[in-house]
């Protein structure tokens, strides 16, 4: 009987991860070691390369100016069969947003104005039928209390928030935050995106096996 149930605790669905920098490849190593479950497939979307800044990517083995989103795929000793990792190294957009096919579709895009961007992703993936997940704001030097929350739950205090409403999203969208943002002249620490990538994780698996249960 025990050997059946772990027979049966094999990776199921499919987890996209669009943006892959230093709090993506964070959360991607942690997908790629779930054991006795987790997702059978992440795809990494992200036309970006690394940079000799990009610290996190260089101390894991990475080579600069080679592509962020090929690096998992590259580190992930998985079998196909079992995990598979697909890179697509093209920046999201409204012109290519059917890459979007994840049961769920967690978003770490960064730089610039993002939330449009986010938006659509998000809609997209709810139009798929997909659960999502994203931040809005991370910045914190390790003081910060992280929420884990649905948008619907936050009060109009958030700029991320208020701006995702503005474009429509107002429900059914996980995100996680430490409200403190760019404007708060507060930097944003390894050991806060690695506890911020641990939260996204926990909650990605907690909504990839709501969709398999579905």
């Amino acid at each position: 009987m025990i050997q059946d149930m772990e027979n049966n605790k094999i990776p199921k669905g499919s987890i996209d991860l669009v943006g892959f920098g230093r709090l993506g490849l964070r959360t991607g190593i942690n997908l790629i070691q779930i054991h006795r479950g987790g997702p059978a497939k992440i795809t990494v979307i992200d036309g970006q390369k690394i940079s000799e800044s990009d610290i996190i990517f260089l101390l894991k083995g990475a080579k600069a100016g080679t592509y962020k989103s090929d690096f998992l795929k590259e580190i992930s000793t998985h079998k196909k069969e079992f995990r598979e990792v697909v890179s697509i190294t093209e920046d999201i957009s409204e012109d290519n947003l059917d890459l979007i096919t994840g049961d769920v579709v967690v978003i770490e895009i960064a730089g610039g104005n993002t939330n449009p961007t986010a938006a659509s992703i998000i809609k997209k993936a709810h139009e798929n039928g997909s659960k999502t997940i994203g931040t809005a704001g991370i910045f914190g030097i390790g003081d910060e209390e992280i929420v884990v929350k649905d948008i619907s739950e936050f009060d109009d205090s958030n700029p991320v928030v208020e701006e995702l409403r503005k474009e429509g999203i107002v429900k059914n969208h996980m995100l996680i935050s430490t409200n403190t943002f760019i404007r708060d002249s507060i930097p944003i620490t390894p050991y806060v995106l690695d506890d911020i990538a641990n939260i996204i994780t926990k909650e990605a698996l907690k909504l990839l096996i709501e969709k398999n249960n579905e």
